[in-house]
């Protein structure tokens, strides 16, 4: 096991998307609010999405790649990242699904539960099995250079929007917090600390109408921004 590549971030990835599955299923069962209006308003289903894509397109161009050459003449293995990418492009076409019914006029509540459950259960389900079978391999197998090349890019998507590093690290334990913030360079440490988490701070992100506000906080980091090993 390579104690160079450190898992930190998939796990706090991992936590925070679970958070938010949590929020999710709340909204679309709760009898005193319209969830249609919530989601369609709310800017944690458009930090969700935009998390889950940066997460998961960073695992399809800079993870799975480097993992599936270094697996080779390894036919169980490399079956594993095939389901890995097939759990991957399974949920996408579930959120443009829930997109398209709250688009719909007349959409109805049931249609929009029936697909956000199959959302919080299918990315739930994906979550543990990349856990339980992905992650040992991967800290086996990868090199640390590989690991350093794909942080360096899911640090990069994370960066297009300023509210995600915040949304990351909310509800982390101190030395979790502690450990991510340490990675960045002193510009972007200080804006994190200075700006974006303050702005993240006041976001009700489940709220009716947040959307707006999350808008107008949300910024595209400054070049200086990415890895401390550049």
């Amino acid at each position: 096991m390579s104690d160079a590549v450190d898992l930190t971030v998939l796990y706090a990835t991992h936590d925070a998307l679970r958070r938010e599955l949590a929020h999710l299923d709340r909204v679309t069962t709760a009898a005193d609010r319209d969830p249609r209006q919530v989601l369609t308003t709310a800017a944690g289903w458009t930090l969700f999405k935009n998390a889950l894509h940066a997460h998961h397109t960073a695992e399809d161009d800079a993870l799975w790649p480097p993992l599936r050459r270094n697996l080779a003449g390894r036919p169980k293995d490399l079956a594993l990242l095939e389901v890995m990418e097939a759990e991957h492009a399974a949920i996408t076409p579930v959120i443009h699904a829930i997109d398209t019914a709250l688009a719909d006029p007349g959409g109805g509540s049931l249609r929009l539960g029936q697909l956000t459950d199959a959302l919080v259960r299918g990315l739930a389900g994906h979550l543990q099995h990349e856990e339980e079978a992905a992650l040992p391999l991967i800290q086996r197998e990868l090199t640390a250079e590989q690991w350093d090349h794909f942080s360096r890019v899911h640090a990069q998507r994370i960066d297009q929007d300023a509210l995600l590093l915040p949304w990351l690290l909310d509800g982390t334990d101190e030395p979790t917090a502690q450990r991510l913030l340490a990675r960045l360079p002193a510009p972007a440490y200080a804006a994190c600390t200075g700006r974006w988490m303050p702005a993240y701070a006041v976001l009700d992100r489940w709220g009716p109408d947040s959307a707006g506000s999350a808008g107008s906080s949300t910024r595209h980091r400054p070049a200086p921004g990415r890895s401390p090993q550049e």
